[in-house]
């Protein structure tokens, strides 16, 4: 099979290069037709519980995702409240109520809220807190104060200390969001003066990453690619070669995006990452055939002989990498995130294209390069001896075998220093955190969580049992509420809260003339309806339905949270559910959350969970495949090792540096499953067929450190420098894919090259042994990595039954049987001694 492919492609090349260049053109054909989603809310299924109740509840009460516009002045003695900044508001407010898909009704603002005063005994007064711009600083003053008056105003409209003022601009969909935030930022650009002006909110955010996203993968891929393209030049100094990895690259992208949008599959966030994903798997087998070509060109003088040599060498390793690879990918399909699923399953496709044009296409365009292009290609004989990489590689190659137990015990201190880091990972996610420190809509997150009660929204949902009760007319319900809000309020995760008992208060007191002794929950339930009647007469009696539904049944409590952490957010609702533990409501209620922080941390916690099940799935395919590879349980195990470090390696620094273990950080764990073991696969395989020419190991790791040494030095160079300049980029979650590349590259060539060969010195006697081919015996190694295998697999939910406690101990004394029979005479093998 393997030489019928390579021949057919060197033997027909015009044919393969028409057929390779015709799928990318149909599958390309369908890339015009592309539909983009930038909600992270369709992370989770449409029939996701949390999403049905939050749209349900959304309709109910009559909820909009809503815009933040911040305004503050810090340089007026009075902040906000003087006459020239408020009548900006008044102005800006009113041209943003003609934005398209604002739903101008429900904006929260100076002007079009309404303001309630007591006028006289029994009876109280609507009026609009601003009807129109202030004349004067009393007036001004007058707007302040009386918005600090009212509970449902003070850290939610205007801040505690007067200086910022907060507009709540509701919008009809999310997807607007982005088009509004730019509309917005138009017209205050008309408002000069000593305000400043911030845009935040979770709508924005996430709509504006999208967006910027999009448009800085347009920038990122491309100029990777140009690295890569420009340090593989630096090397092979042969433009038309370098050339063609490249030409792989594109193509494998083109198609692979072409595929995903024919299948009908929108384009979001995650499946928007694929190509910077794909770009560096599809030139890494390429580099090493260009390495190899580059090394064995002086010595064959023929690119057809030198393209089928290095492809026979490099054929079966490059299968097992991809396959790897794959497995690593392939693997997301198992988490319960749509987006992920498609993201794992096209990047697996793209590995595999990747894979077949690597052995097909790459070899067909070898082969039609003249003789006169490839003159004096190939490394020159003084690069083999001399050289700061020659030199380099040899003082590796040298202390790995002489200063084997040094390197052992450096590697065991970096490795238990990593697990300590292991233990200090923190995960949690906050879609603003993926913007940079100094993106404007961070900035604005930091400026106005400081002055408000919060701009991360979350809904409390209560729900009486008695659906014919009017439990929330209730003065013991209301009072209820009342306390509960206190005590979250207290423990310092919530900024600030909103309820029907807010409302109830207020207008109580107003009733009551304005004495603040009244500023409580009336004792009847006839007083607290005659409070809410009175509400119905303000010039927004529809705000009621916004915090209760007309039967009084659900309420729903409007908490705003100043981070919008997933640990922030997690914690909330452990305290509310703490707090209705012990102190049990006075009538049968339940409740669930909704809003979009809510939504975050539950998609969130799936992801970060099914990620890590995925994570330990694939890495016990990936040892099976291993150790099939190897045909040896020892050889697999070994191969694992810079897989295995790299990650501990990259994690630990993760926990010691403090970052959080985020989205991106929990997608990227695929990458380095799929990439670490590259260079192991190529090592060890080439180990194997040296040996046995060698039959000494110091010369095998000689030998290896002057070929596949020296690919995998340029492959981690070519790769790693390549994605280095992602670490600039304006989005963290591209500075995240820098790192991981850059970390990969380096962590798993390392350890490959100096550990590697440390722990076969070790192991010497143990790795290169003449085993006898005794059926049972390979039969019994293969059923044990089976058996791990289906327990890996089916553990990693970590939860245990009695029947899953069975097959554990069946699975014990198979392996022990297994046992006993390798250890009959026929599976015995003779160790070759040291040379």
């Amino acid at each position: 099979m393997k030489e019928r492919l390579l021949l057919f492609s060197v033997n027909h090349p015009k044919s393969v290069i028409l057929s390779c260049a015709l799928l990318v053109v149909i599958l390309g054909f369908f890339i015009p037709g592309i539909k983009v989603d930038t909600d992270p809310e369709n992370m989770l299924s449409d029939k996701e519980f949390v999403r049905v109740f939050h749209n349900q509840e959304k309709k109910e009460f009559d909820l909009y995702d809503f815009i933040v516009l911040g305004i503050v002045n810090e340089e007026n003695p009075n902040g906000i409240f003087n006459v020239d900044s408020l009548r900006k508001i008044y102005e800006i407010t009113g041209r943003v109520k003609q934005i398209k898909g604002v739903v101008a009704y429900n904006i929260i603002s100076p002007s079009t809220t309404d303001n309630i005063i007591q006028d006289g005994i029994g009876t109280v007064r609507f009026e609009w807190l601003m009807s129109k711009p202030p004349e004067n600083e009393a007036e001004a003053l007058r707007i302040r104060d009386e918005a600090k008056d009212n509970p449902m105003l003070d850290g939610t409209l205007v801040s505690e200390d007067g200086k910022a003022l907060c507009l709540y601009i509701p919008i009809e969909r999310k997807d607007m969001s982005y088009r509004i935030s730019k509309e917005i930022q138009s017209i205050i650009k008309d408002y000069k003066g000593a305000e400043k002006y911030h845009i935040t909110g979770l709508p924005v955010a996430e709509d504006t990453f999208g967006f910027e996203m999009f448009k800085q993968m347009g920038i990122s891929a491309p100029f990777a690619g140009l690295i890569i393209f420009i340090i593989m030049w630096f090397s092979f100094r042969k433009v038309s070669l370098v050339a063609i990895p490249m030409i792989v690259a594109v193509m494998v992208v083109i198609a692979t995006m072409g595929l995903l949008i024919a299948c009908g599959f929108t384009v979001h966030i995650m499946s928007s990452m694929i190509p910077i994903f794909l770009m560096p798997i599809s030139v890494l087998d390429s580099v090493h055939i260009i390495s190899q070509f580059y090394d064995n060109y002086p010595r064959f003088k023929d690119k057809r002989e030198t393209t089928l040599f290095v492809m026979n060498d490099l054929f079966t390793p490059m299968l097992y990498t991809s396959l790897t690879t794959i497995a690593g990918f392939m693997s997301l399909a198992t988490t319960p995130i749509p987006p992920v699923q498609v993201f794992g399953l096209f990047v697996g496709f793209g590995v595999a294209l990747a894979w077949v044009l690597t052995v097909t296409f790459i070899p067909a365009c070898t082969v039609l390069l003249s003789e006169k292009t490839l003159s004096g290609f190939g490394i020159k004989d003084e690069e083999k001896t001399s050289g700061i990489i020659v030199k380099l590689l040899n003082l590796l190659s040298d202390i790995s075998v002489t200063r084997y137990k040094l390197v052992l015990v450096l590697s065991t201190i970096i490795i238990i220093f990593s697990v300590l880091g292991l233990f200090r990972i923190v995960i949690n996610d906050n879609p603003v955190r993926w913007f940079t420190s100094k993106h404007p809509i961070r900035v604005a997150d930091e400026v106005l969580n400081s002055h408000f009660g919060g701009t991360y929204t979350a809904y409390l949902i209560l729900s009486s049992k008695d659906k014919n009760g009017e439990v929330f007319k209730q003065p013991a319900m209301l009072r209820y509420i009342s306390a509960f809000q206190k005590n979250i309020l207290e423990k310092g995760n919530v900024g600030k809260s909103t309820s029907v008992s807010d409302v109830v208060k207020k207008v109580y007191c107003e009733l009551m003339e304005g004495d603040k002794n009244y500023f409580r929950i009336p004792d009847t339930p006839q007083a607290v309806a005659q409070c809410l009647i009175s509400y119905e007469n303000s010039h927004k009696p529809d705000d009621l339905w916004h915090l209760v539904t007309p039967d009084f049944s659900k309420a729903n409590v409007w908490v705003q949270l100043k981070t919008g952490d997933n640990q922030n957010m997690d914690e909330v609702v452990k305290q509310v559910d703490n707090y209705f533990k012990k102190n049990p409501p006075p009538f049968a209620i339940y409740h669930n959350w909704a809003g979009l922080t809510y939504i975050n941390t539950v998609w969130q916690d799936k992801m970060v969970g099914g990620m890590l099940r995925s994570l330990l799935g694939s890495f016990v395919i990936v040892l099976l495949m291993m150790v099939f590879l190897f045909r040896s349980l020892l050889w697999g195990i070994i191969s694992m090792l810079p897989l295995s470090i790299t990650i501990t390696m990259i994690y630990g620094i993760i926990g010691w540096v403090g970052k959080d273990y985020d989205m991106p950080v929990a997608v990227l764990s695929s990458l380095t499953l799929g990439l670490s073991v590259d260079y192991a696969i190529h090592f060890l395989e080439r180990a194997r067929v040296v040996h046995a020419e060698k039959l000494d190991w110091k010369s095998t790791v000689t030998e290896l450190f002057g070929s596949s040494g020296r690919a995998i030095y340029r492959n981690a160079i070519v790769i790693a420098i390549g994605f280095i300049p992602l670490m600039f980029a304006p989005l963290v979650p591209y500075k995240t894919v820098g790192f991981f590349m850059m970390s990969i590259m380096f962590i798993s060539s390392g350890v490959t090259l100096l550990l590697l060969p440390s722990i076969g010195t070790l192991f010497y006697k143990k790795m290169f042994v003449k085993e006898e081919k005794g059926l049972l015996c390979k039969w019994c190694n293969c059923f044990i990595l089976f058996l791990v295998a289906v327990f890996g697999l089916g553990y990693t939910a970590f939860s245990w039954n009695p029947i899953k406690f069975v097959s554990v101990i069946i699975l014990i004394a198979i392996a022990v049987g297994c046992r006993f029979f390798k250890t009959r005479k026929s599976c015995n093998a003779k160790s070759q001694d040291m040379q």
